[in-house]
């Protein structure tokens, strides 16, 4: 009788950062997520000395986090010679929604990288977040 093979689960994706809060707040912002229990920001004044932050999703399954480095190379994809090593991508329902959440990701700070909105197959923008790590929205 053979086994059931298992698997590895993945269990987050860790982005790199010289300021792990505030990429964790960016990301917290634009998502809807939760900091994980105990990762939550300190109290107003009080200092915050985090160097790894993990978000979670409704439900409390964690998804991203972020770990505090000294330097991050940000990539210059697409135009430049540092590959953008891996992106994350996003979807949304509409081309209405996804006008209102490339407001929001600006709002936030973001910067807008490409746009392809009117691209009739796959509509999407593709932004850097604070730390220069790609991401793109797109509607699916």
């Amino acid at each position: 009788m053979s086994e059931t093979p298992t698997f590895p689960r993945l269990r987050q994706t860790v982005l790199d950062t010289t300021s792990a809060r505030h990429l964790a707040e960016f990301y917290r912002q634009l998502l809807g997520f939760d900091y994980e229990s105990g990762d939550e920001a300190p109290a107003p004044g009080a200092p915050d000395d985090a160097d790894w932050l993990a978000l979670v999703e409704p439900g409390g399954r964690r998804v991203l986090a972020f770990q505090q480095v000294d330097k991050v190379d940000s990539p210059t994809w697409p135009d430049g010679p540092v590959p953008q090593q891996l992106h994350l991508d996003f979807s949304v329902e509409s081309a209405d929604e996804l006008r209102r959440q490339k407001a929001r990701a600006l709002e936030l700070g973001a910067t807008l990288l490409r746009d392809r909105f009117d691209d009739p197959d796959e509509p999407l923008f593709v932004f850097a977040d604070p730390s220069g790590h790609p991401f793109c929205i797109f509607v699916s």
